[in-house]
């Protein structure tokens, strides 16, 4: 990472709530054709969550602490805040001297932009402005929440204007709220959201997904992909609903990497 940094436009893409073994059935049954032409290896990797939910989740990673190999480590990190004794960086590793990533991107001389999803990116209150704030550019609209259908679709509809006027390097953040609950607005006649609508979830969000590398690829310049969970939810496993609790399901995430070349 840290030779790429300023020749490489950067997206990070957090699928808020995707749960690691509906990615993967879905990628096995075919339902998810955007995300197989660019997986490398065209599998996802099996990663855990530093948290259980949104807020703690999105703060650690934009701290460098993405979701850890499921494989003994110690494993070097993409992105690191300068501290003493850090273990996991290395030779490779982008350390920033900032509290946060997108101030260390600005100050390598990108333009830092946050497209949230989930409500933890709504500005209404001040809780939610707090992961918007470490941005140079926020945007969150009800158009890009929980409740709207095609709720990243309309973030891209904003990303399109925002490339448009943009020079330079750029850091795009998207957070997409479509696997959250509720969810059930994905399959027709659904009355509770389930692994079922999850899954269906997933498939409209595969369905935006060549747009959204189409535009990040069209600047001209290489761009380095980061797509992940922020942490898995449960459907009534072990009497559980939601997430925010110790469990495998919620610890395990989707994770995957890669470059998009502008040709």
């Amino acid at each position: 990472m840290r030779a790429l940094i300023g020749s490489h436009d950067l997206l990070f893409l957090t699928l808020d709530t995707l749960r690691y073994d509906v990615a993967v059935s879905c990628l096995e049954q075919g339902r998810t054709p955007a995300l197989a032409r660019v997986l490398p290896g065209g599998v996802w990797q099996r990663r855990h969550t530093p948290a259980s939910f949104t807020y703690a989740a999105h703060h650690a990673f934009f701290a460098g602490f993405l979701p850890t190999p499921v494989t003994p480590g110690p494993h070097e990190r993409m992105f690191a805040a300068r501290f003493g004794g850090s273990e996991s960086s290395g030779p490779d590793t982008f350390v920033f001297d900032a509290a946060d990533l997108p101030s260390g991107l600005a100050a390598a001389g990108y333009h830092t932009v946050c497209l949230g999803g989930v409500g933890f990116f709504n500005p209404a209150t001040p809780l939610g402005r707090v992961l918007p704030g470490l941005f140079t550019e926020s945007h969150w609209s009800p158009e890009f929440g929980v409740t709207a259908p095609d709720c990243l679709g309309a973030q891209l509809d904003r990303l399109d204007e925002i490339v448009r006027r943009t020079d330079g390097p750029l850091f795009t953040f998207v957070n997409v709220a479509a696997l959250h609950q509720p969810n059930r607005h994905y399959v027709p006649g659904a009355v509770a959201d389930g692994v079922a609508t999850h899954a269906a979830a997933l498939e409209y969000v595969d369905g935006q997904l060549d747009r959204l590398f189409t535009l990040v690829a069209g600047r001209g310049r290489p761009c380095q992909v980061i797509i992940c969970s922020d942490h898995g939810t449960l459907y009534g496993e072990d009497g559980h609903v939601g997430h925010r609790v110790a469990h495998e399901t919620v610890w395990t995430v989707p994770y995957a990497d890669f470059i998009l070349d502008p040709r």
